[in-house]
Order: C-alpha cells, then sequence, then structure tokens
C-alpha cells in the first residue's frame, strides 16, 4: 500500500464487516464501536502497518480480533463477559417486518451468544464473510484445522440450540 493511506475508502470498504465480526465478538455495541475506533485510530497512528499487506479485509479483521481479545482479557474472567451477555445481547441482524423471520433472527442471535468467542468468531467470518478455513487461520493466527473444528463445533452447538424452533415449524 502507498505511504499515504485513503482512510475515507478503507473505512467505506471495510468499517461494515468489521463491525459485524466485532459485534458478534464482544455481543457489546458500544464496545464494538470503541474497538473499531480504536482500529483505526492505530492505523493512522501507523500506517506503516498497512505496508505489503496484500489481503486487507483478513488484516484488519486480525488486527480487530486481536484489539477485542485483549479488551476481553483486560476485562478479566470469561464468566464476568458471560454475565454481561446475559445482561444485555444486541441483536447483530437487520430488523425484519416478517414476525417469523423476526423471531428466528432473535433464536439465532441467542444461539450465537452462547458459542465461545472463538467458535463465535470462526462461525461469523465462514458464514457471514463467507472465507475459507485458510483465510479464517490466517486472520485468527490459527492452524486451519483449528478454524475448522471450531466452525464443526459451533454449528453443532448452534444446530442443538436451534432444535426446539426447527421442531416448533417444522
Amino acid at each position: 500500500m502507498p505511504a499515504s493511506i485513503d482512510f475515507a475508502r478503507l473505512y467505506d470498504d471495510h468499517a461494515q464487516a468489521l463491525f459485524a465480526f466485532l459485534l458478534n465478538l464482544t455481543r457489546n455495541e458500544a464496545d464494538t464501536r470503541d474497538l473499531l475506533q480504536e482500529l483505526f485510530v492505530k492505523l493512522a497512528r501507523r500506517p506503516d502497518l498497512l505496508h505489503d499487506v496484500r489481503e486487507e479485509r483478513g488484516f484488519l479483521i486480525r488486527l480487530a480480533h486481536n484489539l477485542a481479545i485483549d479488551v476481553m482479557r483486560r476485562r478479566g474472567t470469561r464468566e464476568k463477559n458471560h454475565e454481561q451477555l446475559a445482561a444485555e445481547m444486541p441483536n447483530p441482524f437487520a430488523p425484519s417486518t416478517d414476525p417469523d423471520e423476526q423471531a428466528f433472527r432473535h433464536a439465532l442471535a441467542k444461539a450465537l451468544a452462547e458459542l465461545p468467542p472463538e467458535q463465535r468468531a470462526v462461525v461469523h467470518l465462514k458464514l457471514w464473510e463467507r472465507w475459507t478455513f485458510e483465510q479464517i487461520a490466517a486472520a485468527l493466527e490459527i492452524p486451519p484445522n483449528t478454524a475448522a473444528s471450531r466452525y464443526r463445533y459451533g454449528l453443532d452447538k448452534l444446530r442443538d440450540l436451534l432444535r426446539p424452533l426447527y421442531e416448533e415449524i417444522k
């Protein structure tokens, strides 16, 4: 990437996907906004981070993931995050006027919230970003087999959590 970075283009091209990814991880809109701002401030201070980056989105997802993990670690144990999640669970899906669609989206958001963050991150990138396991592995700095197993375990948990809804509408 050139020495001067077009932050407006970078933001326009990637902010929506980064926001969705971070919201899925943090489950908190205020934290997500803070992390997104922190990410772009970091890039403004260190534009050299983007030099020689071939996959912008992958690199930005990795930065976002690392920032989110740092925030979770700073806050303490996973139990504290789980309590916060139970208290406020934002819906990462767009609203719908169809009541059945809205009920399904709510159930899916609730089920996603019950996944461990590492599984939720992989499931999000695979389903919503349509990334390969190799891309996910590179972004999250894990082996491709780990990405695949986290995806499989996440889908198994989602299937179990959503089974009652499926049985109801069958």
